[in-house]
């Protein structure tokens, strides 16, 4: 898969959030940690949670409804402000299901490809490598 130069890949799970920036080119891309922003966990009383039968319990599924709400507010504005021209978003199954919902019709326009995996705390080589498989 070829990353345009500038491509922000978003790393999120159910309590963590972090981003990667392709400094390369296409051909050669270098995946280089991104500043973090400070999300505003305010005003996601449920963020939007759908009913799972799983072994998390309520509180801790409301909390990563909460996350998962601010991660895609966060990622919808920096898309309308055009500070996002091209998206990657990597998440786990059950957050990127929290996320869809969400997505602005404009940042659907930017976003180049979903992973539906478990990435955080990878390397920016250990993300390329799951990108490209």
């Amino acid at each position: 898969m070829l990353i345009p130069h500038g491509t922000i890949i978003a790393i999120v799970d159910g309590a963590h959030f972090a981003l990667l920036r392709n400094s390369g080119d296409e051909a050669e891309p270098v995946l280089e940690a991104h500043a973090m922003p400070a999300l505003d966990m305010h005003g996601h009383a449920s963020g939007g949670q759908h009913s799972h039968k799983s072994g998390h319990d309520p509180a801790s599924q409301v909390i990563e409804a909460q996350h998962s709400a601010a991660v895609v507010e966060w990622l919808n504005h920096e898309v309308l402000a055009h500070r996002i021209h091209d998206l990657i978003v990597i998440a786990s199954p059950r957050t990127l299901g929290e996320l869809r919902p969400h997505y602005h019709g404009q940042l659907k326009h930017v976003l180049r490809r979903e992973l539906a995996k478990e990435m955080g705390g990878k390397t920016g080589t250990e993300v390329l490598h799951a990108l490209r498989a």
